[in-house]
Order: C-alpha cells, then sequence, then structure tokens
C-alpha cells in the first residue's frame, strides 16, 4: 500500500512527499530483510549441526563421515534406526525391514533383500547389512520429489494468536479509514491527496514487522538455546515448549545413565556365572556400542574368553523381537546358537519354560524390586531346541541431576510422566528414586484400544505418574490421549520405536545420541546428556512468549493511539494532524526500535503459558485510549492555551506520539510498575537512538516545520508526566482484566532440594 501512495504522489506531483515516502520505504525494506536474513542464517547454522552422518568404508577403514559428501561407489553400513543417506543396493546380508512412509506413504516397513534398493530418506526399522550407493543429493529419488514439492508451513498455537491479533488490527485500521475516506469525499477534500493519507495511514496501523519481529525472537531464543547444546529443527518448537504442561520422558538414557553394570547372575540347571555371562557374551557385539552388550561384555573376566570361538551369523536386537541371536561355531567345531533378550520372550522359545519358569519369574520380581532389569539368556546346541539357562541382572543407574531436574520442571508446573519398556516393579523403584509418584500404569494392559479409549483407560492414562513395559505405538497412544485431554505434550526419547510419538508431541525431544529417526522426528535435539537443558530450553521458551506478549499490547496499544487520534481529529476538527510523511517516518522508527525486544530482560512465569486474549486486547485497550486522551489534551494546550498554528502543531503531534509510543514498550514489557524489570542495554540504545533522531527532526524541521528546543523539551516533560500516569493505568488494567495472575515483578528462585527431601 505504501508503494502506491508513492504513485498517486506521483500522480498528484507532491514531489518532496514522492521523495520522502520512497526513501524510508527502501530503508524499511533494508532493515526487514537483513533481520529476516540474520534470522534465516541463525538457524541455518543451527540445522548444520544435525546434519546426518553415514558410517563408509574409505581406505579400508570405517569411518564416519557427512552423508552430504558419499558419492556413488561408497560402501555403507546400515543399522536400525539409521536414515538411509543416499539410493543404494543391498549388499550380502540378512533381509532388512525399512520404512518408507515418507517415500510412499505406506505406514507399514517393507522388507528388503540382498541386492534389492533403498531410498534416500527411508529409516532401517530392523537389521543391519551393507549397501552400495549410486545415487546422491538431488540424483535421489527422494531428492527428485523434494525438487518438485515446496514444503509446507506449520502454524503453531502462537503464529494462530498471533496471526488474529494482526487480523483485528488491520479491520480496524481498514474500518476506520474508510470512515475517513467517506467524511474526506462528503467535504470535497482533495482525492489524490486524501487517497495517499488514507494508504500511508493504513500500512503505519497494520502491523508489518510482526512478521519480522516474530522470526527474528525466535531465532535469538534459538540461539541461546544452542549455547546450551539444544538445537531446535523446528523454530515453533520455541513457542509450543512455552506451553508444555506435560513431558513424557523417555526413562532409559534420559533419565537415566545408560550405563548399565552386571549384578549377580542368575543360573539354571547349576550353570556357572561365568558359563551364563560367556553365552550371553557371544550373543553381543561390541562394534554396536549398544549399552546392554557393553555391560555384557564387560561382565567376562577374561578378555580373551571369546577368542576360541567364531561367531557365523548375528542378529541384532530390533525394539520388536526383543532379543540377539548368534550362530556360533565353537573350539572344537561344533555349532551352537545363543539369543538374549526380554526373559518373557527367551522364555517363550525355551522348550525347558515349564519346567523352570516358577523360579525365573520369582528372579525376575526379586530383581525388579532392587531396581534391576533382567536379561534372559538361552542356548541350543546344533539343531536342539532352545534351552533357558539363566537371567543377568543389570542396573542402569539414575543420571545424578535426573531428580533436581524432575523437581523444577513440576515446580514449573510441568507435570512429567515416565515411559519405559521395563517391568512394571523396575518402573515403580525407579520412579520412587526419582520422586516421580508410584502411580505406574502397566500398558501392557491398554489393549488394542487405539481409536476406542473407554473413560476409565482416559483418566487413568492423565494421572499416572509413569507408563511400564511401553511398546513403540503405546507411545503414541499416550501421546494422542494426553493431547485429546486437552494437554500441550513434550515427548523425549532417542530411539527407531521414538520417532513416531516424538513427531506426534506438540514437541518433540531427541536426547543426546538418539539416532537419526529419532533426530528427524524432533523439534528439539540435546547434544549434551541428561534432562537439565530442557529446563533451560522451557524457561527460554516462556522468555520468549513474555517478549511476544509484550509486543502483542504494545503493537495493539499503539495502533489504536495513532488511527483512534487521527480518525476523530480529522471527524470532529477537519484538520489532519499529521502529514502522510510523518505517518511513515512514526512506521519506521517503531519497526526498527521494536526489533530490540527481542533481546529484552524478562521473567518467565512457573506455570505453562497460554494466550489470554481478553487480557491482551483489555491492558491495550486501556493503553490505546488513554493514549488519545493525552493526545488530544496536547492539541487543545496547542491551539487553545499557546496558539500555536497549525504547521507548528502537526510537529509537536508528531515527537509526541514518537516519544510517548515508545516509551509504550517500557510499560508494555512488564506486568508490575514500569521500574520493576531492568530493560536490556540494546533496547534502551535501540529506544534512546530513535527518540534522538526523532526529536533532531522534530527541531530544525526535517520533511516538517521546525519547533526549536524549548518546545521539544516540553514534549518530552509532557510525555514522560503521562507515561507515569499509563503505568498507574496498566496495572489498574492488569487487575481487572487478569485479577488472579501473580506480576512478574521477581526472579523465580526454586528450592529444589526442599522438594527433593519433601
Amino acid at each position: 500500500m505504501i508503494e502506491a501512495a508513492v504513485i498517486l504522489s506521483a500522480v498528484a506531483r507532491h514531489w518532496p512527499d514522492l521523495s520522502i515516502i520512497l526513501i524510508l520505504l527502501l530503508a524499511n525494506a533494508v532493515v526487514g530483510f537483513w533481520e529476516e536474513h540474520q534470522a534465516g542464517n541463525a538457524i541455518a547454522a543451527l540445522k548444520a549441526k544435525l546434519a546426518i552422518n553415514a558410517r563408509v568404508k574409505r581406505d579400508g577403514k570405517w569411518v564416519s563421515q557427512a552423508a552430504s559428501e558419499l558419492v556413488p561407489g561408497d560402501v555403507i553400513r546400515l543399522r536400525l534406526g539409521d536414515i538411509v543417506p543416499a539410493d543404494a543396493r543391498l549388499l550380502e546380508g540378512d533381509p532388512i525391514e525399512v520404512d518408507q512412509s515418507a517415500l510412499t506413504g505406506e505406514s507399514l516397513p517393507a522388507e528388503r533383500k540382498s541386492s534389492e534398493t533403498v531410498f534416500s530418506g527411508s529409516i532401517i526399522c530392523q537389521g543391519e547389512i551393507g549397501a552400495l550407493v549410486y545415487a546422491t543429493g538431488t540424483n535421489t529419488y527422494f531428492g527428485k520429489t523434494a525438487q518438485l514439492v515446496q514444503e509446507a508451513h506449520t502454524v503453531s498455537h502462537f503464529q494462530r494468536a498471533v496471526l488474529k491479533i494482526g487480523n483485528y488490527l488491520i479491520i480496524l485500521a481498514v474500518t476506520l479509514v474508510a470512515l475517513i475516506l467517506c467524511v474526506a469525499l462528503f467535504r470535497g477534500d482533495n482525492i489524490l491527496t486524501t487517497l495517499q493519507f488514507a494508504l500511508v495511514l493504513t500500512v503505519a496501523a497494520i502491523p508489518v514487522a510482526m512478521p519480522t519481529v516474530l522470526s527474528v525472537t525466535m531465532a535469538v531464543g534459538a540461539r541461546q538455546l544452542a549455547r546450551k547444546e539444544a538445537i531446535v529443527t523446528r523454530l515453533a518448537a520455541i513457542e509450543e515448549l512455552a506451553g508444555v504442561d506435560v513431558l513424557c520422558a523417555d526413562k532409559t538414557g534420559t533419565l537415566t545413565q545408560n550405563k548399565l553394570t552386571l549384578g549377580d547372575p542368575f543360573g539354571v540347571n547349576d550353570i556357572s556365572a561365568d558359563q551364563l555371562i560367556l553365552n550371553a557374551a557371544l550373543a553381543s557385539r561390541a562394534d554396536n556400542k549398544d549399552a546392554i552388550d557393553l555391560a555384557v561384555l564387560g561382565g567376562l573376566k577374561n578378555d580373551q574368553a571369546l577368542n576360541g570361538y567364531q561367531v557365523m551369523h548375528f542378529q541384532p536386537f530390533d525394539p520388536v523381537h526383543k532379543r540377539t541371536e548368534a550362530l556360533v561355531k565353537g573350539a572344537d567345531g561344533k555349532e551352537f546358537k545363543v539369543t538374549k533378550g526380554a526373559p518373557q520372550v527367551i522364555l517363550e522359545l525355551s522348550a525347558n519354560a515349564g519346567e523352570v519358569g516358577p523360579f525365573v519369574d520369582k528372579a525376575v520380581n526379586e530383581f525388579a524390586a532392587r531396581g534391576f532389569r533382567s536379561l534372559g539368556v538361552a542356548r541350543a546346541d546344533g539343531d536342539g531346541p532352545w534351552q533357558f539357562i539363566g537371567l543377568l541382572p543389570l542396573f542402569d543407574p539414575p543420571r545424578e541431576e535426573a531428580k533436581a531436574t524432575i523437581a523444577t520442571a513440576q515446580l514449573m508446573g510441568v507435570n512429567v510422566k515416565m515411559v519405559t519398556g521395563d517391568q512394571l516393579a523396575i518402573a515403580r523403584e525407579t520412579s520412587r528414586e526419582l520422586g516421580l509418584g508410584k502411580n505406574i500404569l502397566d500398558a501392557s494392559g491398554f489393549g488394542d484400544t487405539k481409536y476406542h479409549e473407554t473413560a476409565q483407560l482416559v483418566e487413568a492414562i492423565e494421572q499416572a505418574d509413569g507408563f511400564a513395559q511401553v511398546f513403540p505405538e503405546h507411545k503414541f497412544h499416550i501421546v494422542d490421549v494426553l493431547q485429546q485431554r486437552g494437554h500441550i505434550v513434550g515427548m523425549t526419547g532417542d530411539g527407531v520405536n521414538d520417532a513416531p510419538a516424538l513427531k506426534k508431541s506438540d514437541c518433540g525431544i531427541a536426547v543426546s545420541g538418539a539416532t537419526d529417526a529419532a533426530r528427524a522426528a524432533a523439534s528439539i535435539v540435546l547434544m549434551t546428556p541428561g534432562l537439565s537443558v530442557i529446563i533451560d530450553a522451557i524457561k527460554e521458551s516462556r522468555k520468549t512468549f513474555q517478549r511476544m506478549n509484550s509486543y502483542a499490547i504494545y503493537r495493539i496499544a499503539e495502533t489504536l493511539r495513532v488511527l483512534l487520534f487521527m480518525t476523530l481529529a480529522i471527524l470532529i476538527f477537519n484538520f489532519y494532524p499529521l502529514t502522510a510523511v510523518m505517518i511513515v517516518m512514526l512506521a519506521l522508527f517503531n519497526d526498527g526500535a521494536i526489533l530490540s525486544i527481542a533481546y529484552d530482560n524478562v521473567h518467565y512465569k512457573d506455570k505453562p503459558e497460554a494466550w489470554n486474549m481478553h487480557m491482551v486486547l483489555g491492558v491495550a485497550t486501556a493503553l490505546g485510549v488513554i493514549g488519545v486522551v493525552s493526545a488530544f489534551l496536547l492539541f487543545y494546550l496547542g491551539e487553545r492555551v499557546f496558539h500555536l498554528d497549525r504547521a507548528h502543531i502537526q510537529t509537536l503531534m508528531y515527537l509526541k506520539l514518537s516519544v510517548a509510543g515508545h516509551l509504550t514498550v517500557f510499560l508494555t514489557r512488564t506486568r508490575g510498575p514500569f521500574w520493576s524489570i531492568r530493560p536490556a542495554r540494546i533496547l534502551l540504545v535501540a529506544v534512546i537512538g530513535t527518540q534522538l533522531v526523532a526529536t533532531l527532526t522534530a527541531v530544525y524541521g526535517v520533511f516538517m516545520t521546525p519547533i526549536g528546543w524549548g518546545w521539544a523539551l516540553f514534549v518530552w516533560g509532557y510525555a514522560l508526566v503521562w507515561f507515569l500516569v499509563n503505568d498507574r493505568v496498566k496495572l489498574l488494567a492488569y487487575r481487572i482484566f487478569d485479577p488472579t495472575a501473580e506480576p512478574l515483578l521477581i526472579k523465580k528462585s526454586f528450592n529444589v532440594t526442599a522438594n527433593i527431601s519433601r
């Protein structure tokens, strides 16, 4: 619309107006472009840290290489949880299962055998195999498709609220400007001049800087999270995290250290502990760096114990079958099979399950009561049946900071629910140690309730402190039920089985060491282990929310102030209190300075954030209306008391609206008195800098009639007096429109130690 005003100025031959508006338009465009460019660069730099790596064979050695550096002819290794980095043909090995839903839309994994192809972007769901790369980058099947389809944008809860505010202001602006046009036409005013003025006023009233302020504020939050080793993959997740009230935390590796230690084994049929550990070690592979495999191998007393054995075939663990298996040739040349995994799974395989089952169940329960996970081990000699030979107890201690982190989260209004595939007794013991509560729900009792939950089950899920014996479909189901109950749900995880729930949740968080599949599904990826960084992320997201809330109130108040004052002055006094150039200058200075609110000092709430439109509109309207009153009082003083001409009054009103408008920023940024939170230095510098320019412009008459230093100082004093009055009005407005909320006067300090001791 400003572009249309430029054309109208040219048609009307208002060359000074044309030149000024054109210069200001270009300056505003440059500022907006630069800020959004900086925001885009910041996010691009953060996402670069999440680039997918591939295990590739170079010079006869397996190395980790960026997927972008792969070339046709490379031999790569694909494992459970990997995102296939390039189009490749499978080499010799066992069949694997591949999730190709990103390419085909088919939800069920597809089996791929040796010599068949797998496409870039697919996820390995089961198995492990080598592959030969034949296409990379845009030459892949996925790359060619991506060139044809532009990624769709998802709109967060936060953005929807801000868009509603923008629409409200646009409708208000268009309505009042249309009223001005009708009156001007009725009075017979110059149509080109009136239309030019109306267009400029409309653009000044519409929050055109809102997308830029949003982008910059979120990018600043993302950069601050990156310093704490939390990488944002979806920018809107920062805002969603501010409203999270339920956090589903994966136990293994998130709440616990994922550093398993081996306890005293339980053997059946007089098998020795050393023999039990040896058989379990043969069903393990050190190269996979799996925590369970490393713990079992670490239990061998002799590092050379495996030297006499040759593993002929190895079947890696997958979350569905829950066991590993190896075909082994002993030193005597005889072949046998060994397997290890979940005790109930191993028992189902074993021919002696009826004989040893009761003893195994008792041992499992005793281990679980002490917080130990049990690992079943079985062996089959030759072509004989599987024989259950014992249990290995494994202990995964909680992270040192986990209890304090959970306590802090609870004090911030976030309900933490533990999610684990372990048995109920283990989950209860771990929950007790972490201070989560005793109400642990057994997910195995959910049954087939994906679409038909009973009211009792829904209530149980909402009230539970954690969930045990959870399978992948259960995690997705838990998140879905909580969202249906109106909760904003965060989900942490690290494995390929966590990916669906991470994607489903409002804010998926992939923890340190997560698989490529989990990281691709998550909105935030943690680069350091543990949950403590999540607390920092929640705090930062709530600060971002506070900044945007401040901006919304400021933007609405200023729009109301300018629009109502201009409209009433034109309708009642038949006087244009500002010229078109003045309005453009006000918009430019306001948009330039308000960008610095992204760096402002704010205090977060100790409860999840949610938009309160009743409060936002109420407080903004109060500030806007009182601003109109102060503007008309100055207009009255200038015309009736000091007898200034209309040209000088226009400059006076321009300076008043500029100074008072920027002082409003210091009102809206706090819920308490304006001095309760010290503003950031960059905000002070931005406001003082723009107002110094505005003052010099009015004093020396750049594009307007000069008023001199005397009147400029008078306007500053007048604006400061009304600033103090407006601060009282703001506090009264908060009491009326949001009486239950506590003002953010002091920083929240959490006595985590006291909470833990309770």
